[in-house]
């Protein structure tokens, strides 16, 4: 545990610098946005008294899921995607200009080997746009985060976790902790943990042993009733629970050791984009806007 946390903040409509990295002003304080949030009340399909608006979406062709949140309470209605796609950003546009949200972040969980990013078309496409992804991924972003960070979205938040194993630089994207945040809460695994499944560990610096250790240290310990959407799903789930996958993960509901041999003896393909979606990846899916602009 960080003794010290870090803020993403963003205001919709301001044009002033930042003062510093990770700290940008907003209309509102923190003071006051805390006692806003004690008098207003909305909900969404998980949980009562909330006011988080929450939309899974899906690409078929490398079975990715793309998950939109926004606080709907707040004035300007700030939104965020987490692993977006660039083949469904003008999807993803329409969804949030017909919903009336303010997308104001494109954070990936890492560096995705089966598609390419879309936070550079959503940063073309959507002025003032900034990307995220973690420090650990050595990858092109807007701003980087660790563990202990937390990504403000209005009154909502969501807090970072360092969950390596799959790649070097995953993590999973937490929804807060408190009276005014959804519950129950929400944690977005991207390939780390999946439903009754997780990454695999055989290239960009994964290690069977870090994951293992990842998942039971920053995703088990949630309470059970957590749900888990991952960032791909290939048998037709959405959705699972701590709960669920510490009783039925085959994988993961072994001993360390017999996780690990599992992992070794996959014997999986070379992933089919990986020649291309890792490159592109690695500037956030820039790569198009930067050789446009030179």
């Amino acid at each position: 545990m960080l003794s010290k946390i870090r803020l993403l903040k963003f205001s919709v409509g301001l044009s002033s610098p930042p003062q510093n990295k990770y700290c940008i002003p907003e209309v509102v304080t923190f003071a006051a946005a805390k006692l806003r949030s004690q008098m207003d009340s909305a909900s969404y399909a998980t949980s009562s008294g909330s006011r988080l608006l929450f939309r899974q979406l899906f690409e078929k062709e490398s079975s990715t899921y793309t998950y939109l949140l926004a606080d709907l309470s707040h004035p300007h209605k700030p939104a965020l995607l987490v692993d977006p796609v660039d083949k469904t950003v003008d999807r993803d546009i329409s969804l949030v200009k017909e919903l009336g949200l303010n997308l104001i972040y494109a954070i990936n969980t890492h560096v995705h080997a089966d598609h390419v990013t879309g936070t550079g078309l959503l940063k073309s496409k959507v002025p003032g746009l900034k990307s995220i992804i973690s420090k650990a991924s050595n990858a092109k972003a807007d701003l980087f985060v660790e563990t202990g960070d937390k990504i403000c979205f209005g009154d909502l938040f969501l807090e970072v976790r360092a969950t390596p194993g799959h790649t070097q630089g995953c993590v999973t994207y937490v929804t807060g902790d408190g009276p005014n945040q959804p519950q129950p809460r929400m944690a977005f695994t991207g390939d780390a943990l999946l439903i009754r499944g997780c990454g695999r560990t055989d290239f960009q610096g994964g290690s069977s042993e870090q994951l293992y250790k990842s998942v039971h240290s920053q995703i088990f310990t949630l309470p059970k009733d957590t749900f888990l959407y991952p960032a791909h799903d290939y048998k037709g789930f959405s959705v699972t629970t701590v709960g669920e996958e510490m009783q039925y993960n085959p994988r993961l509901t072994k001993d360390e050791e017999t996780f690990k041999t599992i992992m070794a003896n996959l014997n999986l393909s070379y992933p089919k984009m990986i020649d291309v979606a890792v490159p592109a990846n690695m500037v956030c899916g820039l790569q198009d806007i930067e050789s446009k602009g030179s």
